[in-house]
């Protein structure tokens, strides 16, 4: 098992735009997400995106993290209320594994609770994502794009029942069409 890597956690800032769109395009086999990251950080609004910067003495103060969380629409939910979705997220390869991912979504539901957000989905590794208190949306009758994604879409309430008696499709931005 890899050290823990030390580091922190702050709102992403334009100095950083380069090194969150290289550490998107190792992290992922294209640069799909990289340019997804672009396009949501340039249109959604509120979007919170947090870099994790390093601290160890051979990487100190570099950029090794990045997340991304943007609205989301329910299909028939109150108007009103906000609803998001964390991702992309990625790590650098080389501090994967390290504390970095957890932090960092630790850091965004943070972020998310202090905006007044009342949930957020995320469609990401069936293994990963519920060690960190989200569970899986299909129970619940909430989809993303077609129940062939059930296994793969979580959410985590902010707000108590902020799922309750909803379900349906859940529409993220327009960018994510483009994956």
């Amino acid at each position: 098992m890899k050290r823990a890597l030390n580091f922190l956690t702050r709102d992403e800032c334009p100095r950083d735009f380069k090194d969150v769109f290289a550490i998107h395009s190792a992290a992922f086999a294209t640069d799909g997400e990289s340019r997804l990251v672009d396009k949501v950080r340039g249109s959604a609004n509120p979007v919170v995106s947090l870099v994790a910067i390093a601290g160890e003495r051979r990487l100190n103060g570099e950029v090794v993290g990045h997340t991304l969380v943007s609205p989301v629409q329910i299909d028939g939910a109150p108007k009103g209320v906000l609803y998001m979705a964390l991702g992309p997220m990625a790590v650098r390869p080389d501090c994967q594994r390290r504390g970095v991912g957890s932090r960092l979504v630790s850091s965004a539901l943070e972020a998310c609770r202090e905006l007044g957000v009342s949930a957020v989905f995320v469609l990401g590794h069936p293994e990963y994502y519920p060690r960190l208190g989200f569970e899986q949306m299909s129970p619940l009758g909430l989809y993303y794009r077609s129940e062939e994604n059930a296994n793969a879409f979580f959410g985590i309430e902010i707000m108590a029942n902020a799922l309750t008696d909803r379900a349906g499709e859940v529409h993220y931005h327009p960018a994510f069409d483009a994956l």
